[in-house]
């Protein structure tokens, strides 16, 4: 039988927000790829390979948090910007 200390119950409680908050991450980041793709033009992988060159994907890990709360129109603009301020000319 496994006994859990509140220690351990609160270590185990914030692994778990942690992993929620992971998988939001992901799951966020993998969407503004896609919308950045069909908004420009471009299929998935062109489009990670171009936000991977410019700082988009740095950006996105970065900042994910206050984009999600944005309207996606502004997120994709704002990765634009992004990655035209580091030399992107799509």
């Amino acid at each position: 039988m496994l006994i859990f200390n509140e220690f351990d119950m609160e270590a185990l409680q914030h692994k778990r927000e942690l992993d929620k908050e992971m998988q939001n991450k992901m799951l966020y980041i993998a969407f503004m790829i896609t919308v950045f793709a069909r908004t420009y033009k471009m299929n998935r992988q062109k489009a990670y390979l171009y936000l991977e060159k410019y700082g988009g994907l740095d950006f996105l890990n970065e900042h994910w948090w206050a984009l999600h709360t944005d309207n996606t129109f502004w997120a994709v603009r704002d990765l634009y910007e992004v990655c035209y301020e580091n030399g992107g000319l799509k």
